[in-house]
């Protein structure tokens, strides 16, 4: 399981706007950090910054090929984040279970009523 301050840390870098369409950009493949910064209207120092930061959260990894450092996605953190939220999802899904059948139970009510009120005419 992912630590508190490992999940603190994957939140915090995907609460900005740019990391996560930085990593929207990595699932399609590794990219180098021209690659990511050309989409931005930022310079690639700001851009390095945003990767520091998934790279801290251990979101990214950079290689080494030459002179290039491709960045690539790692997804453990965010398979974790999902473990996390499991708990959160399955209690949602039971409170939309129960409104369903209350619905369901609703919706029969109303179709009575109309076959009673039917009857009387």
């Amino acid at each position: 399981m992912l630590s508190t301050s490992g999940l603190d840390a994957t939140f915090a870098a995907l609460a900005d706007p740019t990391r996560r369409a930085i990593l929207a950009r990595l699932l399609e493949g590794e990219a180098s950090v021209l690659e990511l910064a050309e989409p931005f209207a930022m310079s690639q120092p700001a851009v390095s910054k945003h990767l520091k930061v998934l790279e801290n959260a251990g979101l990214i990894t950079r290689g080494r090929d030459a002179q290039r450092r491709p960045c690539r996605i790692e997804v453990e953190p965010l398979t974790q984040v999902n473990h996390w939220l499991d708990r959160y999802r399955t209690l949602w899904e039971a409170k939309f279970q129960r409104l369903d059948t209350l619905l369901e139970e609703l919706k029969d009510e109303e179709k009575a009523m109309k076959a009673e009120g039917g009857n009387e005419a």
